[in-house]
């Protein structure tokens, strides 16, 4: 199974949830990963608080801020707090990883003999499809930014790859792209 080494918080629970019973309550923080944006509960260490969009390691080596992992999470599970905040950050985290993007746009092929990898992104049909293939034939694209100008009428990149990312985490996608699919067992909720 693929691991992130970094995570941005999503929501801090310092009192732990509700439903756990008072006497097992312990500091939580839900988090998505960087890299394959796992969806993680982590326990910070002893005194440890974090604000939401912090960024913290919780790869193999010393943790600082980590206890450990508590365990990996379904979307469904997410707080409302951190289902609101995942798309936030989940736009800085590709906007830091603008170059990866910025060639899958630049390389990404065919599913199928009708279908391509970038029709499957919302709010990409088969003109903007078109437009963005034979704008990378004149010459690849540098950035969002120069995509956008190229492209007309091209909808925010950095937007469309965080609704991908998050249809994907929904387990609402017939094809995974950027999250490594991981199908949980519906009788035990087990991965």
């Amino acid at each position: 199974m693929k691991k992130d080494e970094y995570a941005r918080v999503l929501d801090f629970l310092p009192r732990g949830k509700s439903e756990v019973p008072p006497h097992k309550r312990k500091p939580i923080a839900q988090v998505v990963g960087e890299k394959y944006f796992s969806l993680l509960e982590i326990v910070p260490r002893k005194n440890i608080s974090f604000d939401v969009g912090t960024r913290v390691y919780i790869g193999e080596g010393v943790r600082d801020k980590v206890d450990h992992i508590e365990r990996r999470i379904k979307y469904d599970w997410l707080t409302p707090t951190a289902k609101t905040e995942l798309k936030i950050i989940l736009e800085d985290i590709i906007r830091d990883r603008e170059k990866e993007f910025i060639d899958f746009f630049n390389t990404s092929g065919t599913i199928s003999t009708r279908l391509h990898k970038l029709e499957i992104l919302p709010r990409i049909g088969k003109r903007h499809r078109q437009d963005i293939l034979n704008e990378r034939e004149i010459k690849k694209f540098d950035s969002f930014k120069d995509m956008q100008k190229r492209v007309k009428n091209m909808p925010d990149p950095v937007k469309i790859l965080a609704e991908k990312i998050i249809e994907e985490l929904k387990n609402e996608s017939k094809y995974y792209l950027f999250v490594p699919y991981i199908q949980i067992k519906p009788s035990t909720g087990k991965f």
